[in-house]
């Protein structure tokens, strides 16, 4: 009992680092555009969308319970060990994609880790997979177009608006609108994806019998995720921002405003119907539906590429990679200690990877310090100092 007391313990402090890794993984979602075009400082922005997660988190429990009794069979048999693995496969994968620069979905590498070592440990049985096809995989093919459509949409509408108006009045204008509208991705990003890290916890607490299977997310489990993603968002992923922020388009303010409107529509939408989709694809996609309903009319297709293809790759990658650890793990307290010193190792190598060309508050829109973009196909002679890679 105090053996898988201690796991138990091992398994929700994993958890909580993988909502860190979230939030800072994902800041980018709220504050990118918002930070691009100066309507918000960045330690400011990124202490707003950090408050803002944290109170999201109280908002709704629909998501927490799709991962916790609607992904995986809580009866059949998975146990701690798995969950562990589960969690290690996804902060492996968020911490490479963040490394690279890249916004890929932090709630894909979950939902990989998590079918991936079910199916090593229990089979397949272990995972509802229409529950996956309805709640996960439909929602991330429709979310990012219908995001981009609706920012499309709106930032036409924004730009016939004001095609007369004064630039300089119509630039403050919407500058201060984007801090309402970043300010509603972080309530809504804090609605979805700090519930995952909820139901990650609650199933592992029902799979040891200390909660009744459909139990709800107790108030400190809550808590906890809530404040483990504000802590990540407020650390800031300075590469992810700067991706989104200047490596898709040159967002100007009416568009910065438009993509954050519909993405935080979307999510908010989603989380209400229990959706546990991927807001960096959301919001990935609102950006680049602004980014063509502009003047230009211009993405860096790229970055769009390398992205598409990763959005693709998480789930299987980080499925692969924690059924990987679930083999590990199910030879018992040796396996379990293996993969936690794998999970550490990779995660240090990266941290210090990371350090020769360190991206920060200070640098985070220093395009000069990137390498030029194709844009769209319909303008090749146009070059851009965003980059599609962010070294650092």
């Amino acid at each position: 009992m105090e053996h898988i007391s201690f796991l138990v313990a091992v398994v929700i402090i994993t958890a909580l680092a993988f909502d860190f890794t979230n939030g800072f993984h994902d800041t980018a979602n709220a504050m990118a555009t918002s930070i691009a075009t100066g309507a918000l400082r960045p330690k400011v922005a990124v202490t707003i969308a950090a408050v803002l997660n944290f109170a999201g988190a109280f908002l709704s429990v629909k998501v927490a319970t799709t991962i916790s009794g609607g992904i995986v069979n809580e009866k059949s048999g998975v146990h701690p060990e798995i969950i562990f693995a589960a969690l290690a496969g996804a902060i492996l994968w968020n911490l490479l994609t963040w490394l690279r620069g890249l916004p890929s979905s932090s709630s894909h590498a979950l939902y990989g880790g998590l079918i991936g070592a079910t199916v090593v440990g229990v089979g397949m049985n272990g995972v509802n997979f229409d529950t996956v096809v309805s709640k996960i995989l439909i929602p991330a093919i429709a979310s990012p177009f219908v995001a981009g459509l609706a920012s499309w949409g709106a930032t036409k509408l924004a730009y016939a608006i004001t095609r007369r108006s004064d630039e300089g009045t119509v630039t403050k204008g919407f500058k201060t609108g984007q801090i309402f509208s970043s300010s509603l991705i972080s309530l809504a990003h804090g609605t979805n994806d700090a519930q995952k890290t909820m139901g990650i916890i609650t199933l592992t607490l029902v799979s040891v019998g200390a909660l009744p299977h459909g139990a709800l997310p107790p108030t400190w489990v809550i808590v906890s995720a809530g404040a483990a993603i504000a802590l990540g968002t407020y650390m800031g992923g300075w590469r992810i921002i700067r991706s989104m922020g200047k490596g898709l388009a040159d967002i100007k303010a009416p568009q910065g405003f438009a993509s954050e409107s519909a993405a935080a529509t979307v999510i908010l939408t989603s989380s209400h119907m229990g959706f546990g989709l991927s807001t960096t694809q959301v919001c990935s996609g609102g950006i680049m539906g602004a980014g063509l309903g502009g003047p230009k009319g211009q993405l860096r297709w790229s970055l769009v590429r390398r992205m598409v293809y990763t959005w693709g790759l998480t789930l299987p990658a980080a499925a692969l990679v924690s059924g990987g650890a679930a083999l590990l793990a199910r030879q018992g307290t040796w396996g379990v200690v293996v993969v936690g010193v794998l999970l550490v190792a990779g995660s240090g190598a990266m941290w210090i990877i990371s350090r020769r060309q360190p991206v920060s508050a200070h640098n985070v829109n220093d395009a000069d310090e990137v390498t030029p973009v194709e844009l769209a196909p319909t303008t090749p002679t146009v070059t851009s100092p965003a980059s599609t890679t962010v070294a650092a």
